[in-house]
């Protein structure tokens, strides 16, 4: 369970972290970014996808790109 809670404030540590200039970006640029710094972290089995802003989505919102177009999403495991 600490390993969860650690794992969650390292991914909105991440999201914090480049929101802001993230949001005019191309998500593949916004996904290649976040992915490194999980990489970094030695976070392993994540997924994250780029998804149209209205779309419902109960995964964790981590980012946006394409001029707050679509959201990035993340999940873990398969």
């Amino acid at each position: 369970m600490k390993s969860r809670v650690v794992l969650l404030t390292c991914v909105t540590a991440t999201c914090v972290a480049i929101a802001t200039p993230a949001f005019a970006k191309s998500c593949e640029e916004v996904k290649a970014e976040i992915a490194a710094k999980l990489d970094a972290k030695g976070v392993v089995g994540y997924t994250i996808e780029a998804v149209p802003m209205d779309q419902p989505d109960e995964r964790k919102q981590i980012g946006v790109c394409e001029g707050g177009a679509k959201k990035i999403v993340y999940s873990r495991g398969s």
